[in-house]
Parts: C-alpha cells; sequence; structure tokens
C-alpha cells in the first residue's frame, strides 16, 4: 500500500524500460523518420507511475558498463547478449533528453551497473522506495521499505510477502536462491540439476547456503547432494557476483526530489519529437 504521508522515491531501470516499451510497442516514427516508440512508452510509463505512486523523489538509472569485478568473476558475463538494436540506440539519448526536460535526475556511470546505482540510493532513502525494474536481482533489497514495481501492466507493488509467493523464499535469501540456481539472463552458470523449486526447497529446510554446505550430508537426494559438492566454488562465486554494491560517487539521495521542469521545457521536447497527445496533456499538474 501506498503512504502518502511519508517521504516516496521512484527509480527507474532506464535501459530495462527501454528495451520493454521498444519491443512492447508498434514502431513508431516522426515525419523526419526518427525512431521513437521506446520513448512514446517510457514517458507513458512515467506518468502512470507517478499517478499511481506520487512520488517525491524520483531518478532513472541506466546501465553505463559491466564492472570489472564482475567480469573477473565470469569472464561470460552478459556476453551471450545480442547487440542492442540500432533503432533502440539511437532513442537511449532522446529518452535522456526527456528527462532532462522533466527534470527527473538519472544516471549513467561508466562501468557501473543500473542495478547497484539504484540499490545505494534505495539503501540510503528514509521513506517509502519504489525500483521499477524487471530484473530479478533487484528482489533481494525488498523489505518493508522497499518494493518491486513492474515497469508495464497493473503495477502492482512486490514487497516481501509477494517475494516469498513468487519464488518461495524471503528477500534476504534471494541472493543465495541465485547463487544456486544462476542466472541465464545474464550468462551466469549455476548447480547442475538445481532450478528455482529445489533452490526454494533447498533454502527452506536449511536457511542459507552457509548452513546448507555445513549440512551438506543431510540433503537427502544424493544426486543433488553430489551436484551441491562438485560446484560448490560456483555457488559462492554466484553469491559474490549477485550482490549489489554500494557506490561511492553518488550526489546525496535528498537531491532526488521531485521539482517539476518549467512546461516549456518539455513542450519543446514533445513538439519536436511529435507527441502530440502528451503535449494535449501539460494542462494537467499531475504528469511528468
Amino acid at each position: 500500500m501506498v503512504r502518502r504521508d511519508q517521504q516516496r522515491l521512484l527509480l527507474v531501470d532506464g535501459h530495462a524500460a527501454s528495451y520493454r516499451f521498444f519491443h512492447g510497442i508498434r514502431p513508431m516514427t516522426t515525419s523526419a523518420g526518427v525512431p521513437v516508440q521506446s520513448v512514446f512508452g517510457f514517458i507513458r510509463m512515467m506518468q502512470q507511475m507517478h499517478r499511481r505512486l506520487y512520488p517525491t523523489h524520483v531518478a532513472v538509472a541506466f546501465d553505463g558498463g559491466v564492472p570489472q569485478c564482475r567480469l573477473d568473476l565470469v569472464p561470460a558475463y552478459k556476453a551471450q547478449r545480442k547487440p542492442m538494436p540500432d533503432a533502440l540506440r539511437v532513442q537511449l539519448p532522446i529518452t535522456q533528453e526527456y528527462l532532462s526536460s522533466a527534470g527527473i535526475p538519472f544516471f549513467c556511470l561508466q562501468a557501473i551497473e543500473a542495478d547497484d546505482v539504484m540499490a545505494t540510493f534505495a539503501k540510503a532513502f528514509n521513506g517509502q522506495v519504489f525500483i521499477a525494474t524487471s530484473d530479478k536481482d533487484m528482489y533481494q533489497l525488498v523489505s518493508d521499505k522497499i518494493s518491486i514495481v513492474p515497469l508495464s501492466g497493473d503495477m502492482n507493488v512486490l514487497g516481501p510477502k509477494e517475494i516469498l509467493q513468487k519464488t518461495g523464499v524471503l528477500p534476504s535469501q534471494i541472493v543465495d536462491w541465485l547463487a544456486l540456481t544462476g542466472d541465464s539472463a545474464d550468462n551466469i552458470s549455476g548447480v547442475p540439476g538445481v532450478g528455482p523449486k529445489t533452490a526454494s526447497a533447498l533454502l527452506s529446510a536449511f536457511g542459507d547456503i552457509d548452513t546448507l554446505y555445513a549440512r551438506l550430508e543431510d540433503v537427502k537426494r544424493k544426486g543433488i547432494r553430489k551436484a551441491l559438492e562438485e560446484h560448490a566454488s560456483i555457488v559462492w562465486r554466484n553469491r559474490e557476483m549477485v550482490s549489489l554494491h554500494h557506490i561511492v560517487d553518488l550526489p546525496d539521495v535528498a537531491t532526488l526530489r521531485y521539482q517539476s521542469s518549467p512546461v516549456a521545457n518539455l513542450q519543446a521536447f514533445y513538439d519536436e519529437y511529435e507527441f502530440t497527445a502528451f503535449s494535449a496533456a501539460l494542462r494537467s499538474p499531475e504528469l511528468f
């Protein structure tokens, strides 16, 4: 439930949102042939989240590259991903231009992933935090204070109870859960034969991977016990891989307070990219 009597921070995974709307919305171009469907979806999402969550503070984080510390652990980290489509690549600067026009802070730090930026701000904020993302790595942050919000759809807030229902483990166990299963989306291998359900069962029984390995002889399924023993180094590596980092070189979270930009700035942006519906909506103070 959104409490309007306290400070509320909205953090948005910029790359994840841009990809979602690029693939989820039919191609759109300006009269000059500039693709803009991802930008359109991004603006609409920000408007919907503003109406739904009433953020007092807001920021968008974009991936600035893979940290060397993660590549040292898994050299093939995210290497399987296809290059960003050119039609999406040209839209990212336009999305960032929109954010500037709307007075919304955004961050894209070299060799820093958006997850780590959002985690740093979320932990520092004194109030409710909503993280708009599709990345299950972020589930580890969920608490009574921090929730996950889907990038599209009904935007139902995911708190500790919903994370438990969705994964079978508590948010405090997500790092160990991913350490066991790996993450195919990031090209991180896990323990063979240990999928999400098996990992959930193991953590329900043992609590965490420290206890699991201390009592490995208590794992009843011989095949799973052998796989865990043989791939122990991968499990400990994965725990380090998926744990989110604190980023030192970020401004104070208080600087993220939302202060709407002059309407003229957004009007000029909408006119340039021919977003006529958004231009008409500027009459409402409730919209970014």
